[in-house]
């Protein structure tokens, strides 16, 4: 584990322009430089780099992050390989900190070397091996698709990698998992006799393997054991294979087995990756929904395929976001990928694909299908087994679109279900008369400059409710004795209770001079690089212990503590204190300039820029009251 204080250190010193156009050419417009997104195709320059905040942002797809996630998101590397990568080219040394294993470079290096020299050793016993040759062949693969996915053959000697290493009694061997000693001391392979596949991290470099027996015999697949290279729950095979497909496609496909990945490449379907014979984790998922927006899981359709769907799902709930979508695709019992695209040709398999099962309606028909519905108690019992889950979307529009649902099928309003669920306070409805906290502004056009934020598609018309505070029983409601919170502290207070927002946050729009505004910077550097606890407050607080933004959080978090939030409003609050950040921004560049107005002459470059703010400032109006309507 990479100490937090050399994080900040290093990109302290990195300079976000000069790591991006190592990549890409950057061309400089205003305070920031522009580029064509290399995460999604377009023609325009949405891609934006701000050397002040150190951050890049695209207005089209959504990507963003720092240099380090710039690194993962388009070299496909580890988080601990981009940060490596960074110190190197600025003269830091990685430390590890004192409760981590001493994983240094050298001894990861060393250990990637002796895989890399098994996978070359496997690679080349393929090539001897007619049995496995024609195995390969029968499953229907060639060899371009064998040569690109490294695939190669483990012997049935009980000590074949005596060949492939000079000392193969070197503890390093037992160390990454290629060779096994017995109660006497006796050492011999770990694979024999098997089809083998190298996998990979995302800097392509061989991290552990999967071998397929070539008969009958068990088990059928055996895999690397759990390495100081090498975590099951975080790895995903073909996924360097895939990368390109994944973004061309904008989907990427989970099978279950090996095969099935090389299978499908072999018919074209080449963004398809698999598990590592485990169940889907939360790092699977979080590493999925930031290659693409679109995930669809394939299981076979026997009773042990839908169990593994519904634990994918599960896993999957806190991660959810509005604007990504994951779908299950069940086969014919008969089926596996492997073997349906073989039977049924690649645009069958594609056709399937696309009438996956959305989330939301897996969800209902997996709560559903043990349940009468034709009697009060069943409906009940639906309801009641559905609060696990449905509060745990991470997705406040799918959540409420999920209760919708929900409500629908048994026999409820949506208002009873989400007091049942204790998502809104259904004893204290907000009156007509009751103002917002804020003044709303009608949805103009910004015209789309993104040194000020630009139009963003925050939109969308009517008020907004917000937070409300607990009222004790025969009380009356006093007044809150605190000031009125700006913008950024309800901001801030929003994403800690909902902290996978942090991704749909515009950095642009945030300042750097406040408590609330660099806390909520690192909260969404945090989470584009996988590392923001997603699952509660104390959670949240807790990463951020001994960390600069520690105040700031937990006062969000005490706060939260003590109120509600109202969910049938939450989601406009959020949209329009994004706007009210923006708009606030706009005006406090317009009195900057107009202040320099009275000192100076301004140059023709500011003077049009003074007219572009005011004309934003214009199309700002705040919407009519209900009574002047």
């Amino acid at each position: 584990m990479i100490p937090q204080s050399f994080i900040q250190d290093l990109l302290a010193r990195v300079d976000i322009v000069e790591v991006i156009e190592r990549y890409l050419p950057l061309k400089k417009g205003g305070a920031n430089y522009f580029a064509c997104c290399p995460f999604h195709g377009e023609k325009s320059a949405s891609f934006s780099v701000s050397p002040t905040k150190q951050f890049y942002h695209c207005f089209g797809c959504g990507a963003h992050g720092s240099a380090i996630s710039f690194l993962m998101e388009y070299s496909g590397l580890g988080f601990v390989d981009a940060v490596k990568e960074l110190a190197s080219n600025v003269g830091m040394e990685v430390p590890q900190d004192d409760f981590t294993p001493n994983r240094d470079r050298v001894r990861e290096h060393s250990l990637t070397e002796l895989m890399a020299q098994a996978a070359r050793f496997y690679k080349e016993q393929l090539k001897r091996s007619p049995v496995a040759i024609d195995y390969l062949k029968g499953r229907g693969l060639t060899g371009e698709i064998a040569a690109r996915y490294g695939l190669g053959y483990a012997p049935e000697g009980w000590q074949a990698l005596q060949a492939a290493f000079a000392d193969y009694a070197a503890a390093s061997l037992l160390e990454c998992g290629l060779v096994l000693e017995n109660e006497q001391g006796r050492r011999y392979d770990r694979f024999r006799d098997r089809i083998m596949f190298p996998i990979q991290d995302q800097r392509g470099n061989v991290i552990g393997f999967g071998g397929r027996v070539l008969g009958k015999g068990e088990p059928k697949y055996l895999n690397s054991p759990e390495t100081p290279i090498f975590e099951k729950g975080r790895e995903l095979y073909g996924l360097v294979q895939a990368r390109q497909a994944v973004r061309d496609q904008e989907c990427v496909l989970v099978v279950e087995g090996y095969m099935d990945v090389v299978g499908l490449a072999q018919f074209g379907v080449a963004n398809a990756v698999a598990t590592l014979g485990t169940a889907a984790t939360p790092h699977h998922i979080q590493k999925l929904l930031r290659l693409t927006d679109r995930v669809v899981f394939c299981f076979d359709g026997d009773a042990a395929g839908r169990r593994a769907a519904g634990r994918a799902l599960e896993v999957s709930l806190e991660h959810l976001a509005d604007n990504k979508t994951l779908s299950f695709l069940f086969l014919p019992e008969e089926h596996d990928p492997d073997s349906f695209v073989r039977a049924e040709g690649p645009d069958a398999f594609r056709a399937a694909m696309n009438r996956a099962l959305p989330l939301a309606e897996f969800l209902l028909a997996e709560l559903k299908k043990d349940v009468d519905l034709a009697t009060a108690e069943g409906c009940a019992r639906l309801v009641h087994e559905a609060k696990p889950l449905v509060t745990r979307i991470g997705a406040p529009l799918l959540r409420l679109q999920v209760i919708k649902m929900l409500a629908d099928a048994a026999g409820f309003t949506q208002a009873e279900i989400e007091q049942s669920f204790g998502l809104k306070n259904a004893a204290m409805p907000r009156r007509n008369d009751e103002p917002p906290p804020f003044d709303d502004f009608d949805r103009g056009s910004f015209g789309g400059r993104s040194d000020f934020g630009g139009n963003n598609g925050f939109g969308g018309n009517g008020g907004f409710g917000g937070f409300r505070n607990k009222r004790r029983q025969g009380l009356p409601r006093l007044p809150p004795r605190q000031a009125p919170q700006s913008p950024i502290e309800t901001l801030l207070k929003l994403v800690v209770q909902h902290p996978v927002w942090a991704a749909r946050l515009p950095v642009d729009l945030l300042p750097n001079d406040t408590p609330e505004g660099l806390a909520l910077i690192a909260l969404v550097d945090a989470m584009s690089v996988g590392d923001l606890p997603t699952h509660g407050l104390a959670a949240l607080t807790e990463h951020y212990r001994d960390t600069p933004h520690a105040a700031a959080v937990s006062r969000a978090a005490a706060q939260l503590a003590d109120e509600t939030i109202d969910d049938t409003t939450i989601e406009r609050l959020f949209n329009d204190t994004l706007y009210k950040l923006e708009a606030d921004l706009i005006e406090k560049e317009i009195v900057g300039l107009n202040a320099r107005a009275r000192e100076t002459t301004l140059s023709a470059a500011e003077k049009q820029r003074l007219k572009e703010l005011i004309s934003a400032k214009q199309r700002l109006k705040p919407r009519p009251k209900a009574s002047d309507s």
